[in-house]
């Protein structure tokens, strides 16, 4: 099928659909949700496209895989009602959230490289004997709960925050310490503090507790942080594709812009 627009030619429905493993139902709902032009009719009320529908449906469809078929439905709508700023102001937001979320994956990468290995340390005190750990605030000197694990104050304390912090991290799921069954205190264990240490990384990094929370959670679903190495290799090609779909969306986009511009374009 011609790259340019003829305007003799017409395509049926079927015409459009053929090419691209689609149904002619898909196409006319293509046309009723404005991503491609107006169809004209036959006398008999039958749909008529040309190669400039040809060049929309196109622009479309390699525009799906880079930014997703909600924004490419937009960026479509807008082109088709001359609208070409608020396409652009799509386009520009999608490569902004893939800016994002190329930054975040660095973020993680640096993250998970800063990470020391997590030992547990060996009790030098009993805290249970410690005056000082009287409340779950863990102020004592004792870094062990005695039973494998580290509790709040001195967690907090290696961390530089404050214990109400890793509190906050626990009612947004970051951290999942256990309860002392004797004591009712905070204990974590040894994937607890790979997690608050993780979780203290990308906050200093200005990242949301919201946007944490799934991370932590692939990380445990992951077994630990060398499996998530696979995930994130994955993640670095998904975002790869994007960008490259990206590109192929464009150039089929500037293809269709131009096809609009001729003074000769089939109506």
């Amino acid at each position: 099928m011609a790259r340019n627009p003829q305007s003799g030619q017409r395509l049926r429905p079927v015409d459009l659909a053929r090419g691209h493993g689609l149904s002619t139902q898909a196409v006319r709902n293509y046309e009723e949700a404005g991503i491609l032009p107006a169809a004209a009719r036959t006398p008999h009320g039958y749909r008529t496209y040309t190669p400039l529908h040809a060049a929309a449906l196109r622009a479309f469809l390699a525009l799906v895989p880079g930014h997703g078929h909600q924004t490419a439905t937009s960026i479509m709508r807008a082109v088709n009602e001359d609208a070409t700023d608020e396409a652009f102001r799509l386009i520009d937001t999608s490569h902004a959230q893939l800016l994002d979320d190329r930054r975040t994956l660095q973020a993680v990468e640096n993250a998970l490289r800063d990470l020391e290995p997590v030992t547990t340390p060996e009790p030098d005190t009993d805290p249970g004997s410690n005056s000082s750990f009287n409340t779950d605030s863990g102020s004592g000197s004792g870094s062990d709960s005695g039973s494998g694990g580290t509790f709040i104050g001195p967690l907090a304390q290696k961390l530089g925050i404050r214990p109400a912090t890793l509190r906050k991290w626990e009612r947004a799921g970051l951290v999942r310490p256990r309860r002392d069954p004797v004591t009712g205190y905070r204990v974590y264990s040894e994937a607890d503090v790979r997690d608050a240490r993780l979780a203290h990384q990308l906050r200093r990094g200005g990242y949301l507790l919201e946007q944490i929370a799934p991370l932590l959670a692939q990380v445990r679903a992951a077994g630990g942080l060398e499996p998530l190495e696979a995930a994130l290799s994955d993640w670095r090609g998904r975002l790869a594709a994007r960008g490259r779909a990206m590109l192929t969306g464009a150039a089929e986009l500037e293809a269709y812009l131009r096809a609009r511009c001729r003074p000769d374009r089939p109506v």
